[in-house]
């Protein structure tokens, strides 16, 4: 969730800084560009007024030597500036002739920005703010002012400046902002890391416990402490529930194994009482020959009961074991029921350690070993291979009986269930499902499925490796990672 969660977060506030930051980097720009224009407004006004007496025109005609003096000042002035500063500078008569200009080569163009700024301020007005000058743009900035006399415009004074200085500070600007805007990105990705965290470190812990209380460490709960106040309320909701669903499977287990307990004595006496009334009947009576398998029958469901409620109930004692010896066992053990059978009892079964509970693995596999045995028909073969698969160890029984459909497949190992096929065999239809109780307290698996040409597969697997079983109460904080 986080990697869903956090990408959004980054987003939104980098949406926001760039909200920021573009604004501000173009009023930064905005900025350098006016202290421009303002300055060069100044000086085109200082030029308008050393030429306001000069001359009335440029016909080339005789002038008084005030004006003279007054010319030469201008063009001092405004070579002096071109020099210092590289600005083209130049007062130019409303005949486009020029009064001064420096550098002395630079006149009026036919058309452009600079013609279109003397023809502007020849209408006796200052040209209007030149268009915005961007860091990538190689080009120039154009202030014109009028100079007037006696209310007309005789000149106009223009200015045409290299734009490089503008736009290195301008640079520089975006620079300083785009560092800050870097700074604060990274700011705001750790305060979202932090603030993920903070958000799903609670999300976290209840996955945790509801994946230990799937896997059958019904103690484990969260404490409820830290995060939203809303992951609190769930944290302490979810406990509620864990208590009641372990309460519920408590109370269901204590019934099924008192009931088998306390129905086991009754049984016992019942059958007692069919034995002794079966010694007043003929010997071939059919009745209660019925009667008596099927209080036999009722009396391995019970026993299968109270296993079955043992075995979900007990902690297993897990321990590195040869799963290779242990199947090597049991397959010894169960040769001698194949052999009167007629089956074939065979182990592949080398050294293979795993993490297990000796007594629970070989309850289990003596579950699956009579399974195959008993429903394989004469002649045939019943194999048991152990294996390693890196992380795991394997124990395979194939048998060469009937199988089960795709559909059985699904069912095997229900509590209860058994193929309608198969109804005439003794048996409870708890075995399996005792054999995959034992298998999950010790965080082993047991699977099903076809062996060819015909029969069932069936897998046992343990882990490898594993840990200390853990204490029957576990709780997770909210602070745990």
């Amino acid at each position: 969730m986080s990697t869903r969660l956090l990408p959004l977060l980054i987003v939104l506030m980098a949406a926001v800084l760039l909200a920021l930051g573009v604004p501000l980097g173009v009023s930064v720009a905005r900025a350098e560009q006016q202290k421009v224009v303002i300055d060069r407004i100044d000086d085109t006004a200082r030029f308008a007024s050393l030429a306001q007496f000069v001359t009335e025109d440029g016909s080339g005609g005789s002038r008084r030597t005030d004006t003279d003096e007054r010319l030469e000042t201008l063009q001092t002035e405004l070579t002096s500036y071109y020099e210092v500063y590289g600005i083209k500078a130049g007062v130019f008569y409303r005949n486009h002739i020029p009064m001064a200009n420096a550098p002395t080569t630079w006149f009026l163009p036919q058309a452009g920005e600079v013609r279109d700024s003397f023809d502007e301020a020849l209408l006796s007005r200052r040209s209007h703010d030149p268009a915005q000058v961007w860091p990538w743009q190689d080009g120039t900035l154009v202030v014109a002012s009028p100079v007037i006399r006696d209310g007309d415009v005789v000149a106009v004074v223009v200015t045409e400046s290299p734009t490089d200085s503008m736009r290195s500070s301008t640079l520089r600007g975006w620079l300083v902002i785009g560092a800050g805007e870097v700074a604060a990105m990274l700011l705001a990705v750790g305060a979202a890391l932090r603030l993920t965290g903070w958000v799903l470190r609670p999300v976290r812990v209840l996955d945790a416990t509801t994946h230990d209380i799937a896997t059958g460490r019904l103690k484990s709960r969260v404490a409820p402490s830290g995060g939203p106040p809303e992951l609190r309320r769930l944290a302490r909701s979810f406990n509620e529930m864990a208590d009641h669903v372990e309460d519920v499977l408590e109370q269901q287990r204590a019934f099924v194994a008192d009931a088998s307990h306390q129905l086991r004595n009754p049984l016992a006496a019942l059958l007692l009482r069919i034995e002794l009334l079966a010694l007043e009947l003929p010997e071939d009576n059919e009745e209660i020959a019925s009667v008596q398998t099927e209080g036999k029958r009722l009396a391995r469901v019970l026993d299968d009961l109270l296993d079955l409620a043992l075995a979900e109930h007990s902690q297993a004692d897990l321990k590195v074991t040869d799963v290779g010896a242990l199947a090597a066992e049991r397959v010894a053990a169960w040769s001698p029921t194949a052999d009167v059978k007629g089956v074939r009892l065979v182990g592949d079964c080398p050294p293979t350690t795993g993490w297990a509970d000796p007594v629970a693995l070989s309850s289990a596999l003596d579950a699956v070993i009579d399974n195959a045995v008993k429903f394989t028909p004469h002649g045939e073969s019943v194999r048991v291979e152990v294996a390693s698969t890196g992380d795991a160890a394997t124990v395979v029984v194939t048998d060469n009986g009937p199988g089960l459909t795709d559909e059985e497949l699904t069912r095997v190992g229900d509590r209860f269930w058994r193929s309608g096929r198969h109804q005439n065999i003794n048996g409870s239809g708890l075995g399996l499902s005792i054999c995959r109780a034992l298998l999950a307290a010790g965080n082993g698996s047991i699977s099903f499925g076809h062996h060819e040409p015909h029969g069932l597969r069936v897998t046992v697997t343990v882990p490898r490796t594993g840990t200390v079983p853990k204490e029957p109460e576990r709780v997770y904080g909210l602070t745990d990672r």
